[in-house]
């Protein structure tokens, strides 16, 4: 874990859409400290007409290139790692892409990592670095 679903216009180049997932996944790593090989994304594109936002909101302008990030993850982290983890994602995000920085939304939504995952065989498999995290 965790789970990635990156909802985007459809319009966006498959260039520009593996870029985006890549961008999270390095930031995953890096801010999260998760194994290189947890890759677990969807990438939902949508019509413009699907994707709905404020052209601004708490000082922050969007425009029809805006990206969702929504992350499921185990609890554990700190509130000052999922900053760093939210600026490497947009930075890296608007970096790689023509996505600009302000048009990357991020939601994380945090679980009991040990109990709420399987990842396959209807199973709850053990993950040493689960059980890591929630011993600190």
């Amino acid at each position: 874990m965790p789970f990635v679903r990156i909802s985007l216009p459809k319009k966006l180049s498959l260039e520009t859409k593996n870029n985006i997932s890549a961008a999270i996944h390095q930031s995953l790593i890096e801010e999260f400290n998760i194994p290189t090989a947890d890759y677990f994304h969807v990438i939902e594109e949508l019509e413009t007409h699907q994707i709905k936002y404020p052209e601004s909101y708490l000082g922050v302008s969007h425009s029809e290139e805006i990206v969702y990030v929504q992350i499921i993850a185990g609890q554990g982290r700190t509130l000052d790692q999922k900053r760093k983890l939210y600026n490497q994602i947009a930075t890296r995000i608007s970096t790689a892409t023509e996505i600009l920085i302000n048009n990357v939304i991020i939601v994380l939504l945090e679980n009991n990592g040990l109990e709420n995952w399987s990842f396959g065989n209807g199973e709850i498999q053990e993950s040493t670095h689960l059980k890591e995290l929630q011993s600190k």
